[in-house]
């Protein structure tokens, strides 16, 4: 049984006392904490000690398409590009992609993943052993008419995923939205009467252009959608921002994981807390910088207590699949934001929004969460890798 301890060790939700030394199983249990604890078997790392990472927003499955796109684009016309290019790659690129972005991420220190799917691609991804995962299965459609048939595809997507034996690994899935504007209030209903209990991640203003169209039927949107081949006719504004337009569509039964949120304003954040019994709110700010150059209003999220989480979106939108970059990149723009704070969003937060917090997300005796030796923090260059 192995004993560790370092300089710092964070728990999850914040920095442990020194000297504490973490006693851990063979097989990654966390047996207990114990105070100076003095041994010869004691392991002391350089640096700090923390549960592994959790990357709440991710599209393994989109992995081939690194630097195909350009950045700064904006989002719409960044979505416009994924169809045209999305299958100019041969199935073998694709799944060595996909295979390449899953070792980084568990290179990076990340041991679960929210991760989106159109398709069944990453089935034998969810069979390697190295990361839990929270499949997300995209629902689109905007025209209310092909409501049914647009569910039924992703309820097959969706069983495909059911069907997989778990092991020894924590395997969700669930039925969500894309995004407001790619999909109807029909569409909206459906994926809600699906199943009550599951997490609905939704893409939710990324974009200026989204409130615009939902607030008056303006902007580029509408000519996303022209491009696309659909008929927007049938669409009535409402006058208020798409979150508080389709939140009316949405039973508060399900837990809710926000994902980019760069245009978010506070009404938006009172409304969601005011309406939803369970909120996260997921940053994948290099992402955010890659498409539209901006990032969201961290410190309105802290005054409003929102449960913030940590994604990386996908190779589409970033240069690399790496939770500490993200932090980094939050560091160099809100100095003010402690890593404690930080490195709780990475884990424990994660967690929770991936609803395994029973499992990993924080060191606590019963727990098996992972640990990663993180390393250049207060440089603001971390370095991780996974010791446990």
């Amino acid at each position: 049984m192995p004993f560790i301890t370092a300089q710092q060790i964070h728990n999850g939700h914040r920095w442990l006392p020194q000297n504490t030394v973490i006693e851990v199983a063979d097989n990654g249990t966390i047996i207990a904490l114990h105070d100076n604890l003095q041994s010869d078997d004691v392991i002391d790392y350089d640096g700090i000690l923390a549960p592994a990472f959790i990357n709440a927003h991710c599209h393994l499955e989109l992995s081939h398409m690194k630097g195909v796109i350009p950045e700064h684009t904006g989002l719409i016309p960044f979505l416009k590009v994924i169809p045209l290019h999305r299958n100019d790659f041969t199935e073998e690129q694709k799944k060595a992609a996909r295979h390449a972005g899953y070792d980084e991420l568990v290179k990076n220190g990340v041991i679960a993943v929210g991760d989106i799917a159109n398709t069944t691609d990453a089935l034998e991804l969810r069979d390697l052993d190295k990361m839990h995962f929270y499949t997300f299965v995209e629902s689109l459609g905007f025209t209310a008419t092909n409501a049914p048939k647009m569910f039924a595809y992703a309820t097959g997507v969706y069983d495909a995923y059911a069907a997989q034996a778990t092991g020894d690994k924590i395997l969700k899935q669930a039925i969500v939205p894309h995004a407001p504007y790619s999909v109807s209030s029909a569409l909206f209903r459906l994926i809600d009467q699906h199943q009550d209990s599951t997490v609905i991640s939704i893409h939710n203003q990324e974009s200026r252009e989204e409130d615009k169209y939902y607030i008056a039927k303006e902007g580029t949107v509408k000519e996303l959608l022209t491009t696309l081949g659909i008929d927007d006719a049938p669409f009535v504004p409402s006058g208020k921002s798409s979150l508080r337009t389709y939140l009316e569509w949405m039973s508060s039964a399900h837990p809710f994981m926000f994902i980019h949120n760069t245009y978010t304003q506070l009404q938006d954040i009172q409304f969601a807390h005011s309406m939803l019994k369970e909120v996260y709110w997921c940053l994948c700010p290099n992402a955010n910088k890659y498409i539209e150059n901006a990032l969201p209003d961290v410190d309105m999220f802290i005054r409003e207590n929102a449960k913030l989480c940590i994604g990386t979106d996908s190779l589409a939108s970033n240069h690399e699949l790496s939770i500490a970059s993200e932090l980094t990149t939050l560091k160099n723009n809100f100095p003010h934001l402690e890593w404690e704070t930080l490195l709780t969003w990475a884990t424990y937060n994660g967690a929770c929004a991936l609803q395994m917090q029973g499992v990993i997300g924080s060191i606590q005796p019963g727990l098996k969460p992972g640990i990663i030796q993180i390393e250049r923090l207060e440089q603001n260059a971390p370095t991780v890798q996974r010791i446990i």
